[in-house]
């Protein structure tokens, strides 16, 4: 017997929409939401910039793993910062309670939409290019998702749309909460 699971986890790259997505699919889906970059802001209490910029992008990822381990709730949609599929721990994690769907944006979409990429606060290589962080990060998005949303050419009511019949034919989920869900 599956067990359940009630969270909608959104991975991709920065830029793919998981935040702005993550809003409205919480409203369609009567979740509660979560972005997980705001969750590592208020637990530093800084910007993810002002954390690269001190410590390094290494750092940031380390933070990030440890507020991703810390996310412990049901019936939520959880936007996730592009570099939280760096981490295994915390991919095993949040895939426990939830099902995880790739807003898979491609590279001229992204660009188009990402204009502060040097001031973006991305747990990134000082010179590394964003058509280097894009495939890096491909393989691991793919490994990772349940679900894969190619959203370069949808709006976002579109996506959440998408993601919504993706998940009504995908048991075990569940979409309704129900009144033991806490």
């Amino acid at each position: 017997m599956s067990k359940t699971k009630s969270n909608i986890v959104l991975i991709g790259m920065p830029g793919s929409g998981k935040s702005t997505v993550g809003i409205i699919l919480a409203k369609m889906t009567a979740k509660n939401f979560v972005d997980t970059d705001v969750l590592i802001q208020l637990a530093e209490n800084r910007t993810l910039q002002e954390i690269v910029n001190a410590e390094g992008h290494m750092v940031l990822r380390s933070v990030e793993e440890k507020v991703l381990l810390g996310v412990n709730c049901r019936d939520h949609v959880i936007a996730t910062g592009g570099s939280a599929a760096y981490s295994a721990a915390a991919m095993r994690h949040l895939k426990e309670e939830g099902v995880c769907v790739f807003l898979h944006a491609d590279l001229p979409a992204l660009k188009k939409r990402i204009r502060n990429y040097e001031t973006r606060g991305l747990a990134k290589r000082p010179d590394q290019s964003f058509q280097d962080l894009f495939d890096e990060r491909l393989g691991l998005y793919t490994t990772y998702a349940d679900i894969t949303i190619a959203s370069s050419h949808m709006s976002q009511e579109e996506v959440c749309a998408e993601i919504v019949d993706h998940l009504a034919s995908r048991p075990p989920y569940r979409l309704e909460t129900s009144p033991e869900a806490g």
